[in-house]
């Protein structure tokens, strides 16, 4: 804090430091100048500027700051004092930078800061250092000076009861900024995955704006930019017409070029598109609670089900430091493609039960949107997902029942994970023009179990039951219909703290989502599987290791490797491997 002499004053307890730069850091915010009246007649006390130019050194003499008044009887005094103990620290030019003599409340200031640091000897079992005569100088100058002592205490008090206000409800009158940058240095290698594959350099970035109106509630807006891309699990040229081992990706792909979803890093966004570095809003939502039990959700942007209320529960939710693929985050039937605004709720009936709930539109390539006001668009006619969970927090172990109902008018069920045909996406190949419309219900359970501070096992089971609705997404008829069954699972254990306090490391053994039946050989045809079968051809699975190191608070680097057997479930298709090392930027 800077008085309009120059005089730097901090804040410590109920008494003041004279530009006293320290751990406690300056009272003020950002590096501007803001002015808070001591009397009507007394210099203003500003914050001080943290610009490092104007970082302050030690003087060890008053005659040093050239524009001192020396006339008085109690410079010689503070003088001698400053001498002794160092009290006093100016700008790297020895001067207050101010044109005028100092004001008896900055010169009570000075007073103030040599009683602070003589205390500081005596409580430091050195009073050998100070002399008795000292003792009787500063009693006299604080004498002298009592009247502005007590105005300047009495204004330290003020602000600092206002700081810790600020301090304790940091978002009643502002907007927080935080944000991450997610960088991934990566390959893929195998069999046929090394030659279709090179070291890859992406990242993802986020800023996120947060308001609050009440201290309670959140008020959220996210920027984000992101250049991720896919690895390759096999060929990306193969198809079933040529006898290729598998389906390439379908119409609903975003990444026309890749063989798979099953290689997708965890912070990929959805399409192709959207991975060109350009930055725009990916999350505009509001948060806020009525009563003490009821929170409530509202998302006009991108969102999924953990967004408006459900918890995830298994320990690798977190996308910035946990595990590293999209599949072992958690569970994948809560992703369904495209989910743009809704809302939701999460309701604590008891200590150990939460029941929570929501809807949303679906918005994919403009088909059906929440924003449109088309026919067969819009919050209610168009795509959806409703959902409904319920929590229990049962000591160690945490269990999460889930079920959701869902509608697309085009790319099926892709949660951008598993086998091309469990997307139940029947658009794009073999002639067939335009994708179904399909609905679903799916059902999960998820749980996790803390063992110890140091152990966890974490896991999840989803099942989905599609029906193609033999409905194009333009209406028309296409005579697809039918059932498919698709099953997905994940085990994993979770070691906090391994090696060093702060740190992370995990194992998941899964399979990603799989075709385990068609109601009819017409409709899995439709959506990519091989002529003649009825479900995926054989069982793949996903096994991935990581370890966080925590460099500190702000910085995580995660190496870490995924394996597939079977890529797109088929064992015709060699064994691929994704491995990567993830810089986390947290601030």
């Amino acid at each position: 804090m800077t008085t309009a002499s120059g005089f730097a004053i901090k804040a410590v307890g109920r008494s003041l430091g004279v530009l006293g730069l320290t751990s406690g850091g300056w009272l003020g915010v950002n590096s501007a100048w803001a002015v808070e009246e001591l009397t009507s007649t007394s210099a203003a006390v500003i914050f001080a500027d943290t610009d490092p130019t104007h970082l302050m050194e030690q003087v060890t003499s008053v005659s040093q700051l050239t524009d001192v008044d020396s006339t008085h009887w109690s410079f010689q005094a503070l003088q001698s004092l400053v001498e002794r103990y160092g009290c006093i620290v100016g700008y790297p030019d020895k001067s207050y930078r101010g044109n005028r003599a100092l004001s008896r409340y900055e010169f009570a200031a000075g007073v103030n800061a040599c009683f602070d640091r003589i205390s500081e000897l005596l409580a430091a079992a050195t009073a050998d250092l100070v002399k008795k005569e000292d003792l009787l100088v500063l009693q006299k100058l604080q004498e002298e000076f009592a009247a502005e002592l007590a105005t300047l205490r009495g204004r330290v008090d003020t602000l600092e009861t206002r700081t810790a206000t600020l301090e304790k409800q940091p978002f009643s009158t502002t907007v927080k900024l935080s944000g991450e940058v997610l960088a991934y240095l990566g390959d893929g290698f195998g069999e046929v995955a090394s030659d279709f594959n090179e070291t890859t350099f992406n990242y993802r970035m986020r800023l996120n704006f947060d308001a609050s109106f009440s201290g309670r509630d959140r008020l959220r807006i996210r920027l984000q930019a992101a250049n991720m891309q896919l690895f390759n699990a096999g060929n990306p040229d193969i198809n079933n017409s040529t006898g290729g081992f598998g389906a390439p990706q379908r119409f609903a792909n975003a990444f026309p070029n890749a063989f798979s979803d099953e290689t997708r890093i965890l912070p990929s966004p959805g399409s192709q598109g959207a991975n060109n570095s350009s930055v725009g809003i990916n999350t505009l939502d509001y948060r806020f609670p009525i009563g003490e039990k009821l929170t409530v959700f509202i998302a006009a942007g991108a969102t999924d089900p953990t967004g408006l209320g459900a918890d995830p529960v298994v320990p690798f939710s977190d996308w910035a430091t946990t595990s590293l693929s999209n599949f072992s985050n958690s569970n994948p039937i809560y992703y369904p493609n495209g989910n743009r605004a809704g809302a939701g709720f999460a309701y604590r009936l008891a200590s150990w039960l939460e029941l929570a709930g929501g809807y949303a539109g679906q918005n994919v390539n403009g088909t059906g949107g929440p924003n449109i006001p088309g026919s067969s668009s819009g919050i209610f006619n168009g795509g959806y997902s409703a959902f409904g969970q319920a929590t229990f927090y049962l000591g160690s172990l945490t269990l999460g029942l889930a079920y959701l109902n869902t509608y697309a008018p085009q790319f099926g069920i892709d949660t951008f994970a598993g086998s091309n045909a469990a997307k139940v996406s029947t658009g794009g190949t073999f002639g067939i023009a335009e994708d179904d419309r399909v609905s679903s219900n799916k059902y999960g359970a998820s749980l996790n179990y803390t063992f110890s501070q140091k152990l966890q096992l974490g896991g999840w089971i989803g099942y989905s039951k599609a029906r193609v609705l033999g409905v194009s997404t333009s209406g028309g008829s296409t005579g697809r219909s039918g059932d498919v069954d698709v099953l997905n699972y994940a085990a994993m254990l979770a070691f906090p703290d391994l090696l060093r306090k702060g740190n992370l490391g995990g194992i998941v053994f899964g399979m990603q989502p799989k075709v385990i039946d068609t109601s009819n050989a017409r409709v899995a045809t439709a959506i990519g599987l091989p002529e003649g079968r009825r479900e995926d051809r054989d069982t793949g699975f996903h096994i991935e290791a990581f370890y966080t190191y925590r460099v500190n608070d702000q910085i995580a680097i995660t190496p870490g490797f995924f394996w597939l057997t079977a890529p797109n479930h088929d064992s015709r298709n060699p064994d691929a491997f994704v491995g990567v090392i993830r810089t986390s930027f947290l601030f």
